[in-house]
């Protein structure tokens, strides 16, 4: 067998599932949506929403947010047939290797990986950020040496690291009790930013609103250069969907709960990303809102502070659970990697008596703690998308593939308008990807280099597979 056909060689479905039979069944459609809501609606809608409306969209960044939901909505569809036919842990990685060949598939996990881990340490940025806030109100103010690493003039962003420590031991109890605290902060979270659209509405200014869509960012094919490359970095806020497919392991009657879960995700989370984007921007003029705390910027300047304190703390809860749940899901991934060989097997060792990856745990929490420490927020942001955008061509255009499997369940959910939905769906995923910042595509380049000469150095000689 030569070295290319090696790299192609596709894994068992069957494997991976007796592999896995030792993680417990626990998670419901509650518990998915939880984890989902918990992720999705974290950094991207406290954060986002005012960089891209200063700097790409305008008042029109409502807009973006919409067009990324209808996206996501086309590929988080794509994940939950995936995750029907194949309720494994590993989400795209273990698809990629099922579906393309052991290569795509680490490639694809490879690229997922980077997308977690950057994804936890840039929302512990963010929580950082909104505490310095919230401590600034009560006249507490933080050395600068403590809130920034050195790429900021600082020495350790302390805060960044302490929340991904506290989250660890949360999660270091077990999934019953993690899955209780997720789904409690989520309900206290939404109320939250109800009560912000619905107080907020009241102190729009319709001024604000004009001109929507700024001649400034009217730029390439149509005007809509700024409209795009808005939409291309909020997919990021929408990341949360996909790290569902990881605990597909873990879940009770996965060909249905699976696809509730990920398409229940998907509606609530844009439902309250639109309606955040259009009050946040009628209350304050889009030229004011490149901070890393809109929300609570946008009350203080309406002379709202005390409202203001409450959408910090929800903030905070926000990015708490969308931690809690992207260090899960980047801790299964990282196990998937050593129960097959390409990374050490001692990280895919499952602990008895927690039934936990702790190896996993443990690597997945220093990485994203390193990062959260030393590395700016939009440093971090800029190539999360790279990694969450190729996945989603690859799966999208994997429903082509799996259609044809016969060895491969077909009895839960199905992507309807077969073949024509995932194949847009994944030009457009191809499309996005291109309008993300060259060098932020220059850099994820680098990474997947990374990634190959890895599995051809060690992967590909201590893989199951050979």
């Amino acid at each position: 067998m030569s070295i290319f056909t090696r790299a192609f060689k596709r894994e068992s479905v069957n494997t991976y599932i007796k592999a896995d039979s030792h993680m417990s069944r626990v998670l419901t459609t509650r518990d998915l949506i939880g984890l989902g809501v918990g992720t999705v609606i974290g950094t991207g809608i406290f954060i986002l929403p005012g960089h891209e409306a200063a700097q790409h969209a305008g008042p029109a960044v409502s807009v973006a947010f919409l067009i990324a939901a209808i996206f996501s909505g086309l590929s988080g569809m794509a994940f939950a047939e995936f995750s029907s036919a194949m309720p494994v842990a590993g989400s795209a990685y273990s698809y990629g290797t099922v579906i393309y060949g052991e290569i795509i598939g680490w490639l694809l996990g490879w690229s997922l990986i980077l997308e977690y881990f950057l994804a936890v340490s840039a929302i512990a940025t963010g929580f950082s950020a909104y505490l310095g806030n919230l401590l600034t109100i009560f006249n507490i103010h933080m050395p600068k040496a403590l809130m920034s690493g050195p790429m900021e003039g600082g020495i350790i962003n302390i805060f960044a690291v302490l929340i991904i420590l506290l989250v660890t031991i949360i999660l270091s109890r077990g999934l019953n009790a993690s899955k209780k605290i997720e789904n409690g902060a989520v309900i206290l979270k939404v109320a939250i930013l109800v009560l912000f659209i619905i107080g907020g509405s009241f102190f729009i200014k319709h001024a604000n609103y004009v001109p929507f869509y700024p001649k400034e960012f009217q730029s390439g094919i149509g005007g809509l250069g700024g409209l795009s490359a808005a939409t291309a970095s909020i997919i990021f806020a929408f990341l949360g969907f996909d790290t569902i497919a990881a605990h597909a392991a873990e879940v009770k009657n996965p060909q249905k709960t699976m696809a509730r879960g990920i398409i229940g995700t998907v509606i609530i989370s844009a439902l309250l990303y639109v309606l955040f984007s259009i009050v946040l921007t009628g209350i304050v003029n889009y030229k004011k809102l490149g901070v890393d705390d809109p929300a609570a910027f946008a009350l203080q300047a309406i002379h709202q502070t005390q409202f203001a304190v409450v959408i910090t703390v929800g903030a905070l809860i926000g990015m708490f659970t969308a931690i809690l749940a992207l260090i899960y899901a980047s801790s299964r991934l990282t196990y998937s990697f050593g129960r097959d060989g390409l990374l050490p097997r001692s990280l895919g060792k499952i602990s008895a008596g927690s039934h936990l990856p702790v190896n996993a745990l443990i690597l997945a929490v220093i990485i994203e703690s390193i990062f959260a420490g030393l590395i700016p927020l939009n440093t971090l942001a800029s190539l999360i998308n790279a990694g969450t955008l190729l996945a989603f061509m690859f799966i999208n255009f994997g429903i082509l593939i799996l259609r044809h499997r016969k060895d491969l369940s077909h009895d839960g959910f199905k992507v309807p308008g077969y073949p024509v939905i995932p194949f847009i769906a994944g030009v457009i995923s191809l499309i996005l990807l291109t309008q993300l910042p060259p060098k932020t595509l220059e850099l994820f380049a680098m990474w997947v280099i990374i990634g190959v000469i890895w599995y051809f150095a060690y992967g590909i000689r201590h893989s199951k597979l050979s």
